[in-house]
């Protein structure tokens, strides 16, 4: 009985305790549908008595959507699960290799079966690839900082998945939300606008236009109203490791409320 209660305070608090380390690409990898499978069954056995089925029974940690109380990677995770922490309050769990990776890649899948696992990397590199050589900064806002032409992404890491931000940077094409679709339009008077929606109700719409001017119309006096099925922007041509660590920063981008 006394071992079942410390494991069950070891789940509990797992990913609570979890704190950024140095950073270790050979031990962040993406993982096979099995090991998601195994994972699936390594997880209700272990941890979905004290996280949930969904995996966000535990204030401040959403397992499924890769929110814990800081960015991990996965080496990280599979330190502490090896070796315990908090002074034996979360005791060691003894799990094989194949144990291992199969619960990192149920999470790391957003605990979808049907998804792909998202390698998650170093995020203090990917702050620095954002406003550097990937060139994230120079359309999105970030805490205050940057142009209003794309969205703001201060608090994307609370509304998005690994997996969402994955395809956004990757396949553009399959991940761009309505709202963001670029529009352009005509008024009556013959003037033309292009830029991203804001707001729009059955009568007015706002938008953000080219010149990051925030301008309002009724749809009355448009003459033409065309929404873009085009993406905003191109796959991202970074390598595997970068989209890593930028995915893994912007995970950190998380309202405080």
């Amino acid at each position: 009985m006394k071992q079942e209660k410390q494991r069950k305070l070891g789940c509990l608090i797992l990913f609570g305790l979890l704190s950024a380390t140095a950073w270790s690409e050979s031990k962040d990898h993406a993982y096979t549908s099995e090991s998601v499978s195994l994972g699936y069954r390594v997880y209700i056995d272990n941890c979905a008595l004290c996280h949930g089925i969904e995996g966000n029974w535990i204030e401040g940690v959403d397992l499924s959507r890769a929110q814990f109380k800081t960015a991990v990677t996965d080496h990280d995770i599979k330190g502490v699960i090896l070796e315990g922490a908090a002074e034996g309050r979360m005791p060691r769990f003894d799990l094989s290799d194949d144990e291992l990776d199969g619960i990192i890649s149920y999470i790391r899948i957003g605990f979808d079966p049907d998804g792909v696992a998202v390698k998650i990397g170093d995020p203090v590199h990917g702050a620095t690839i954002f406003r550097g050589n990937g060139e994230c900064s120079s359309c999105h806002r970030v805490s205050g900082h940057g142009p209003r032409t794309a969205p703001d992404l201060s608090h994307v890491g609370s509304n998005r998945t690994p997996g969402a931000l994955s395809r956004t940077l990757l396949t553009p094409e399959k991940a761009l939300l309505p709202i963001n679709k670029t529009v352009t339009l005509v008024t009556t008077a013959e003037e033309t606008f292009t830029g991203r929606r804001l707001n729009e109700d059955t009568y007015t719409v706002q938008i953000i236009d080219s010149t990051e001017r925030l301008r309002s119309f009724k749809k009355s006096d448009l003459s033409l109203y065309e929404i873009s099925n085009e993406p905003t922007h191109k796959p991202s041509e970074l390598s595997d490791e970068e989209v890593a660590d930028v995915i893994a920063y912007l995970l950190t981008l998380r309202s405080t409320r």
